[in-house]
Order: C-alpha cells, then structure tokens, then sequence
C-alpha cells in the first residue's frame, strides 16, 4: 500500500481488516443467533502471539470468574464480553493494530461513570496482582456490582 492509497481510504490495513471482521461477526451472529461463542473467543486468543495471548487469557478468565454473566464473543476479531448483545468489556491484542501495548476497554454500556471524567480503556503489557485487582474491581463495577 502507497501512502496515498492510504490517504484516500482514510483507514489503514488493519483498519480495514478489522472492519471486514466485524462484518464477519455480524453476519454469523445473525445465523446462529445466542449460541455459545466462547470456543470462538478461546480459538482467536489461542491464535494470538504470545504475549497478546498471555494477556487477553488473563483477562478472559478475569471476566469470567467476576462477571460470569457476561456472553463472549468476538468484536471486531477480537476478545470481547457482552450484556444483551451489547458489549460491555473488551481485549485488543497490540498485535492487531502494531501496537506496543494491548488494551483493555470499556463500552458506553458499562457502569464506570464517575461524575464527568473516567478512564474507559487502560494500555496493558503485563498483569501484576495489582493490576489484576483493579481490573477485576472494573468489571464488576462495569456490570452493576
């Protein structure tokens, strides 16, 4: 790709990849309807590098073990939770976009506001035990709890 292909799309490679990804997703959501999707969601983390998949696992389980209500699946290709279809919490690999970290984020459907300002996304390269406090503390804030 030539600089100006890219200035005339507007959206980098992996932009556009993940773009396509989504419309994938959408379009075996609307086929299989509310079926379990965690073995896709476990299948790409799988897949992932190393040091992404190390992460996004850490995560995954997080989310499991303080909101097991959550559904996941993928978003955009990548790790994600939901609540009514709606997704509430997610994982982007750093390999995705050619990152130096991975995130962690939130959706506007999470219960974190805080007055008018609050963080909804948290670059992440390593779980410490206080870093996996104060994510699981957000996931259970995002959810209600």
């Amino acid at each position: 790709m030539t600089p100006s292909d890219e200035s005339t799309t507007g959206f980098s490679e992996e932009e556009r990849a993940a773009m396509k990804d989504r419309a994938k997703e959408l379009r075996a959501e609307s086929k299989r309807g509310k079926k379990n999707t965690e073995p896709e969601v476990l299948d790409t983390i799988a897949g992932m590098p190393e040091a992404d998949a190390v992460l996004a696992s850490r995560f995954h389980e997080l989310v499991r073990e303080n909101a097991p209500e959550l559904m996941p699946k993928l978003w955009y290709g990548q790790p994600a939770y939901a609540r009514d279809g709606k997704v509430i919490c997610f994982f982007q690999a750093a390999s995705k976009f050619k990152t130096r970290y991975s995130t962690i984020g939130f959706s506007e459907d999470a219960s974190l506001d805080d007055g008018t300002l609050w963080p909804t996304a948290y670059g992440i390269t390593a779980f410490t035990p206080a870093h996996e406090k104060t994510i699981a503390g957000l996931i259970r804030k995002a959810v209600g709890q």
